[in-house]
């Protein structure tokens, strides 16, 4: 049985969605970050880094997302080409949001929601909010020419950038200069996988 350590985030949420599209069995068990739960000696053990998602499979701990998505993507054979050009490129996107999007996106969201909100930093909001742009300015290069971020298949990289992608109405971001994005978030969306998965990592 694969158990999932995780929590209403995006990080998070791509693991359930992946769950959910994989179709493997496995259980969800919800922490708590307000409370640190995260910190407790139980979880911290398995989870160096103290972060959420941690995946358990047949005994194996792993933490880190990219590593969560790859792990799973292997195990069930699919959403991840098994070898060649066209799991580099698979790869080569999911690190992009693993390195880039992640931080950069998380970055702007904390600055104009976070505790240190107030009084506001217009330094880092004008830094991260330039390059929050040129990152939906990337995607939407891509998603002009391509149905899914890795070519012409679904894969975890889409799965990975989508959750973070959708965070755009907290980021105070204009979609109109992103149709390529919106429309590729919107068939993201309304994918029963995706559905589930962010229904479970709710706890509904």
């Amino acid at each position: 049985m694969i158990t999932l350590y995780t929590a209403d985030t995006p990080n998070g949420q791509k693991i359930t969605i992946a769950l959910q599209e994989l179709e493997l069995a496995h259980e969800v068990r919800l922490l708590d970050l307000n409370a640190g739960q995260q910190h407790q000696p139980d979880f911290a053990t398995m989870s160096p880094n103290h972060k959420i998602p941690l995946l358990v499979d047949d005994g194996q701990a792993i933490f880190e997302s990219g590593a969560i998505l790859i792990h799973l993507a292997d195990k069930a054979g699919r959403l991840l080409p098994k070898d060649g050009a066209a799991r580099s490129e698979v790869l080569q996107w999911l690190f992009m949001q693993v390195g880039s999007v992640g931080p950069m996106l998380g970055q702007l969201w904390w600055f104009r929601h976070g505790v240190c909100a107030a009084p506001r930093n217009e330094q880092a909001l004008e830094r991260y909010g330039r390059e929050v742009r040129r990152l939906y300015g990337v995607y939407e290069q891509r998603l002009a020419s391509s149905a899914w971020l890795a070519g012409g298949s679904y894969s975890i990289a889409d799965i990975a950038t989508w959750p973070w992608l959708a965070s755009h109405h907290e980021l105070g971001l204009d979609m109109a200069e992103y149709p390529a994005v919106s429309a590729w978030l919107e068939r993201i969306a309304q994918r029963p996988a995706t559905k589930r998965g962010m229904a479970q990592a709710k706890g509904q």
